[in-house]
């Protein structure tokens, strides 16, 4: 009996420690400071971590509605960090060779007033800072390099200089948002044309030329694939249809001019062949 009562007392006992195993594995993990204070962080900046970080705490694999919004608005920023130096080949190229051939002058203006019309529109519409930061740091860079196509373009004839001060004038105001907002929505509705526009004159030019120039295949690449994900983020974000188009509007145009980079490209000639010749 004695015996028998040891070994209920020992199954009883050994019970109540796998159960209290059980409770502290199902039990999740207290938030550190750390990760308080980067979730306060990143939800300063519109990034809420909560829904992941709280499933991985329960041990299970975030799902995929917590998942997507958490990787579109990463990708944003990703695309707003990216488009800091997007446009720097294509300027280093063209200070490096001091030459701006192959380039269309027209479509490098058109580009700044697509920008200049869809940052204001976005400002406007109080979108997310990652649904349209790159516009801003794009708008700057592509000021720049039309600056530069001017210079290397001298002397200008008297309808750019009346295009650039035109430029000038109104750009401030569309910025500002001191237009009819009837005015501002047609605006932005023609801005997918003006991007379309801005594509075609250069398209046109590299094959008439069989040659594309000056033109920097790493811009291109990082244009291709900035609208491509800027399409997948838009669709997250609920942005306007709109905004949708533009951004499938750039995945074409893009990869049309990178395909004509790749098909133009002349082969290297080796110092080998060079001394056969």
């Amino acid at each position: 009996m004695e015996n028998g009562s040891l070994k209920l007392f020992k199954w009883i006992e050994i019970g109540e420690i796998q159960s209290e195993r059980d409770t502290n594995r199902k039990k999740p993990k207290k938030k550190t400071e750390s990760v308080v204070k980067m979730e306060k962080y990143l939800s300063a900046i519109g990034i809420d971590v909560s829904c992941a970080l709280n499933s991985l705490r329960h041990g299970t694999i975030p799902h995929k509605d917590c998942l997507l919004p958490l990787i579109s608005k990463l990708l944003g920023y990703a695309i707003v960090a990216a488009s800091t130096t997007v446009k720097l080949p294509q300027i280093m190229k063209i200070l490096k060779h001091q030459s701006v051939r192959g380039l269309s002058m027209i479509s490098f203006e058109l580009e700044v007033v697509g920008y200049t019309i869809a940052l204001a529109y976005c400002l406007h519409k109080g979108l997310p800072f990652s649904a349209y930061g790159e516009l801003l740091f794009l708008l700057i860079q592509a000021l720049i390099l039309v600056a530069i196509i001017y210079y290397y373009s001298r002397p200008l004839r008297t309808t750019t200089w009346i295009r650039a001060l035109i430029y000038c004038a109104v750009a401030p105001t569309i910025l500002a948002g001191q237009i009819d907002p009837f005015l501002f929505e047609a605006l932005y509705a023609s801005q997918h044309a003006i991007f379309l526009s801005a594509r075609i004159p250069q398209i046109l030019k590299n094959f008439s030329n069989r040659s594309t120039g000056e033109l920097s295949f790493l811009t291109s690449l990082m244009n291709s694939a900035g609208s491509m994900v800027r399409v997948f983020t838009s669709l997250q974000e609920n942005a306007p249809k709109s905004v949708v188009m533009g951004s499938a509007i750039g995945v074409a145009t893009n990869f049309t001019i990178l395909s004509q980079i790749l098909f133009y490209q002349k082969p290297r000639v080796t110092e080998k062949e060079k001394k056969t010749k």
